[in-house]
């Protein structure tokens, strides 16, 4: 099946796509395949925020499963909705989520028919606009490849963009407007290197939730909807943590359950810390009572009580998913992440009292001053938690992000975390399941989220060698020594706009 066979083949299946006709007309671009798409809450929220506007419309594209049979057949990138070649639309506005899409960017780019960098492209060629989680920490590599970015929560400032966007023919006076009008608007032509603030978007704007169903996702046919957003909590390596956008701000039971559909039969409650919610156990047993099936993200172990536990095995729960993220009690307590060795032991033993079968442990390795030692420790104790319940271990790399306290720390290495998962699993001798994410993409992640807008110019020569590691590598190391290197921004000490645009006009 080519790619528009498969389009139609995912819009018969879709429910609560957006049909319909409107003067302005944009493409929304996720440089990821469908079904990691359609599974972007953020992305689903856009898609109906933009729609709601009368005169405007929205039509969806995404990176093709075969990205390479596209680009070497020359088919153009086609949206869904509108059946036309995305690079046909007066603009594009992309959601990016971490930093190894931007291969996806350049990939799905090329494919439109528009030079993948902002310097190479004219007024023939569509507005780049950009959002997404990856604006919360360091956007810096995406900027070579757009015109905008929409800092942080973009739900209502993409209403603003979108309407200087479409109301200004002129390219230039229209991102000069952006830069005035919108204080967390990026634009990488006027403001170099400089970061604005977060956007929040107002509370009213709160929850974002799925517009369309499908069981072509990740999540297969699950409705997305947050009880919260952002975090309270001051895990250091989370750029969730409460320094951003005013910590978490929670959603009523009452106006969270008029939101989901009568047609959900699965409901997925999403957000940084949902188990924090004070109304959680009454908002799972109350869709329960609707015999609708309940999936939860971020679940907290100090929160893993009696009464949430029940509610979780009611919803459909036959396993636990939780993070300690670091290896012992000394690395925890460095990263602030508030999970005693006691607490997760507690926390196995009500899993397997309430029916669980299973329990995994999300963790990190390569933390700041983490040793063998460290280690040694998460095999005593995840040995002794396996005698409890069958226990699985997700490990990823530490890479530190901007816009946290750790922003700046280096990289564990490769080699070095190889050799500590190597001592894990010869540790825990089979009694526990480890899953491991690559340390040669997690490097790579790394130097992109402590890079600038060279690293990002550096992913169009490795994807052109084919976006192997090796291809990364080298074009990470031919970068000149002398290049421009981005400022260590710590939480809350992002650049004042209004100093910024006194410069701009003394510039100008």
């Amino acid at each position: 099946m080519n790619e528009r066979e498969l389009i139609e083949s995912r819009l018969e299946a879709e429910d609560g796509t957006i049909f319909r006709d409107a003067p302005e007309q944009l493409c929304m671009l996720y440089p990821s395949p469908y079904r990691v798409g359609m599974s972007s809450l953020g992305y689903q929220t856009i898609y109906r925020e933009i729609n709601q506007n009368p005169n405007r419309v929205a039509h969806r594209a995404f990176l093709p499963d075969d990205v390479e049979a596209e680009l070497q057949a020359r088919r153009p990138l086609m949206t869904y909705e509108g059946k036309r070649p995305a690079g046909d639309y007066p603009i594009i506005a992309m959601s990016v989520a971490y930093e190894l899409e931007l291969a996806g960017v350049i990939q799905s780019l090329t494919l439109a028919g528009v030079p993948p960098l902002a310097k190479e492209r004219d007024e023939r060629h569509p507005i780049i606009l950009a959002g997404g989680p990856l604006t919360f920490s360091n956007p810096l590599p995406l900027a070579p490849f757009v015109d905008i970015i929409l800092m942080g929560e973009a739900d209502q400032t993409v209403h603003q963009a979108l309407d200087i966007l479409f109301r200004e023919g002129d390219r230039k006076r229209a991102l000069e407007q952006l830069a005035d009008a919108i204080p967390s608007a990026y634009i990488p032509s006027l403001h170099g290197d400089e970061m604005p603030p977060i956007g929040r978007a107002d509370d009213d704007n709160l929850p974002a939730r799925s517009q369309i169903l499908t069981p072509n996702t990740e999540l297969r046919s699950m409705f997305l909807i947050e009880p919260e957003r952002g975090c309270h909590r001051g895990c250091k390596y989370c750029v969730m943590r409460r320094s951003t956008n005013g910590g978490m701000r929670t959603v009523t039971p009452e106006r969270l359950l008029e939101l989901v559909p009568e047609r959900a039969t699965k409901v997925g409650l999403v957000g940084a810390a949902t188990t924090d919610h004070p109304k959680i156990v009454e908002i799972i047993d109350s869709l329960v009572d609707r015999n609708i099936e309940v999936s939860l993200s971020s679940l907290r172990a100090d929160r893993l009580k009696d009464k949430l536990m029940a509610a979780l095995v009611r919803a459909g729960h036959r396993a636990l998913t939780t993070a300690s993220d670091g290896a012992s009690q000394r690395l925890r307590d460095l990263i602030e992440r508030k999970n005693r060795e006691e607490i997760l032991m507690d926390t196995a033993k009500r899993a397997r009292e309430h029916g669980m079968k299973r329990m995994k442990l999300y963790m990190m390795v390569g933390l700041p001053t983490e040793t063998d030692d460290d280690i040694d420790e998460l095999i005593e104790s995840s040995v002794e938690m396996s005698k409890v319940i069958p226990l699985a271990l997700g490990i990823a790399p530490f890479c530190a992000k901007r816009n946290t306290p750790l922003d700046g720390e280096p990289f564990a290495g490769i080699s070095v975390v190889e050799k500590r998962l190597k001592r894990l699993r010869k540790g825990v001798k089979g009694r526990v399941d480890i899953r491991a994410t690559s340390a040669r993409w997690a490097w790579v992640e790394y130097v992109l989220a402590q890079g600038g807008q060279a690293e990002g110019e550096a992913v169009v020569k490795a994807v052109a060698a084919g976006a192997r590691f090796r291809d990364y590598k080298r074009a990470f190391e031919s970068l000149p020594e002398d290049r421009p290197r981005r400022a260590l921004v710590k939480p809350g000490n992002r650049i004042d706009r209004s100093m910024q645009q006194k410069r701009l006009r003394v510039v100008s």
